[in-house]
């Protein structure tokens, strides 16, 4: 190549590359200023974002935030709660309004690319199911051609619904609602004849009716649903934060580091839990926070399965298996990249 074309080359890249840092750190720097982690969650969906009896949030989705804030600020308590129906829940993250949205998303292809936003991983994953009354008498979504349909606009659940009775030519009719508790309250009040959104949520919707064990969840999983939080895209730095938060919760669990156990971890010579405490290397400071992000992460928030256990587990009301939120190792898709 011709040196005066090579130098010329170089430095558009030199500028680029000063351009892209300088627009990666917008966010955590707002974030820093401003002192909190301002988050999207739902309007209230039982294991994932909802405020229990004293106000407070709670919810895998909620400590995902909590910890981006302990990784930020060493102080899980630093964040704010939006909580956002379906239909608001993108243009409040690509307005700013939120800094990252954590509100049991489906990551999608068209999301992905089309709405300027990026997913920072899965952190469950869910796949979508019907729930009726086990008066209509049915075991099967196959046999709900003709049915009423409750379902929430502006969500993959709706899409899903018209392509699975149209591939099993049945006939649907749809009542439709722009609010999650608007949805809620038409089906126990039977204005139709089922509930369609993914599994975890009907677990969760269940419990809240007035007559729940007169209700069941059909088997049939008909889509995939892969959940996570999103943050904007153009912004590498947050983006980086956000991701490696969920990443470190993964590892923390496969290393056996928890919040009960994580000081005296502090003393292991295992090089992967001297890199994940910030014991060895500068980890934190390459995505712009300290070096001990992570330790701050598992010993306020915690890893991934006491998150999952906490929220959805076998001792609460979801009583939701592990299953393929299981880890890699345990036969779960679970799986995160090493912090080295």
């Amino acid at each position: 190549m011709n040196k005066k074309i090579l130098s010329a080359v170089v430095g558009v890249a030199a500028v680029a590359g000063m351009g892209a840092t300088g627009a990666s750190a917008a966010t955590l720097d707002d974030v820093k200023a401003k002192g909190f982690v301002q988050c999207g969650v739902s309007t209230g969906l039982a294991g994932f974002s909802a405020p229990n009896d004293a106000g407070d949030w709670t919810g895998i989705d909620v400590d995902l935030c909590r910890g981006v804030a302990a990784a930020v600020f060493g102080d899980a308590a630093a964040v704010k709660y939006s909580p956002l129906s379906a239909k608001e829940r993108f243009t409040a993250l690509q307005s700013g309004e939120v800094d990252v949205l954590s509100r049991n998303t489906t990551w999608t292809m068209s999301r992905d690319t089309q709405l300027g936003i990026n997913f920072a991983g899965v952190n469950y994953y869910d796949g979508q199911g019907f729930m009726v009354r086990k008066s209509l008498g049915v075991n099967s979504a196959l046999q709900l051609s003709g049915a009423s349909v409750c379902v929430q606009t502006g969500t993959t659940t709706e899409l899903n619904l018209t392509d699975y009775f149209k591939a099993n030519d049945m006939t649907y009719n749809p009542v439709v609602f722009e609010k999650l508790e608007e949805v809620n309250a038409a089906y126990d009040s039977n204005r139709c004849d089922v509930y369609t959104t993914d599994q975890s949520g009907l677990y969760s919707i269940r419990l809240g009716l007035s007559a729940p064990d007169e209700h069941m969840v059909l088997p049939e999983v008909i889509s995939k649903e892969p959940l996570g939080p999103s943050v904007r895209q153009g912004d590498d730095q947050w983006f980086n934060v956000v991701k490696w938060v969920h990443f470190a919760m993964l590892n923390a669990e496969e290393l056996g580091i928890t919040s009960e156990n994580v000081d005296e971890m502090l003393e292991s010579t295992d090089p992967n839990i001297m890199r994940v405490l910030g014991k060895e290397g500068a980890f934190g400071e390459a995505i712009g926070v300290s070096n001990d992000w992570a330790y701050q992460v598992i010993k306020q928030v915690g890893n991934y399965g006491e998150v999952f256990e906490r929220n959805v587990g076998a001792s609460t009301p979801l009583a939701i298996d592990r299953g393929v939120n299981a880890l890699w190792t345990k036969g779960g898709f679970q799986y995160a990249p090493p912090i080295r």
